[in-house]
């Protein structure tokens, strides 16, 4: 004759729902550790390449000019980012004399998309009195410019008056991370670009 069987006993019960949950916790804990080192969002890193005015001109103390700036961006995250909401703006002497949307995009994941922006700035008055003649050296890769009195630079030339003026680019978007994540991201960068007023050519710029 079998013996009856008996059913589990409260404390087997227990002890399985305490190893169910540890082993939750620690599955919790290795994804949180593999989205934090692996999956972060990270925010898009942008590079200026080159600055230019193709045309440039100078008339009763009022300029105008077509400003062109050519950038980078890389997206450093394992997912696409969607960039919107993006502009570029022109200051001189604290006053905007131009603005323009960046249109919106994607940018696979780890790629760099290389952008160009072009646009024409309305006539504005000089400032009273523009830079006095610099001393300035040859134009880096880096965007830098040499001479001016800073150390490490030689053999500079000497150019007329300068005006100085800012690019301010803004770029927003989102990664969408293991496609359930979204998060917001937005970087910035700001470049001081010094011009000749004599001919409107870009002596350096700095980011």
């Amino acid at each position: 004759m079998s013996k009856p069987h008996r059913p589990p006993s409260g404390r087997t019960n227990l002890a399985s729902c305490i190893v169910a949950t540890i082993f939750l916790i620690f599955l919790v804990i290795i994804i949180l550790i593999v989205f934090f080192t692996v999956f972060k969002p990270k925010d898009p890193k942008i590079s200026v390449n080159s600055v230019q005015l193709p045309s440039f001109s100078v008339s009763n103390n009022t300029v105008n000019f077509t400003f062109s700036q050519y950038v980078s961006v890389k997206n450093p995250n394992r997912a696409v980012f969607s960039h919107f909401d993006s502009t570029l703006q022109l200051l001189y002497s604290g006053s905007q004399i131009g603005f323009m949307f960046i249109p919106a995009g994607k940018i696979d994941a780890g790629r760099t998309q290389y952008m160009a922006a072009t646009f024409s700035v309305e006539s504005f008055p000089l400032s009273a009195s523009p830079d006095a003649a610099v001393n300035v050296g040859p134009v880096f890769n880096d965007g830098g410019f040499g001479g001016g009195g800073q150390p490490g630079f030689n053999n500079g030339y000497r150019v007329g008056p300068t005006m100085e003026i800012e690019s301010r680019i803004q770029m927003a978007g989102r990664v969408r991370v293991l496609h359930f994540f979204t998060h917001h991201l937005e970087t910035k960068v700001g470049c001081r670009v010094v011009i000749a007023v004599s001919d409107g050519s870009v002596l350096g710029f700095h980011c």
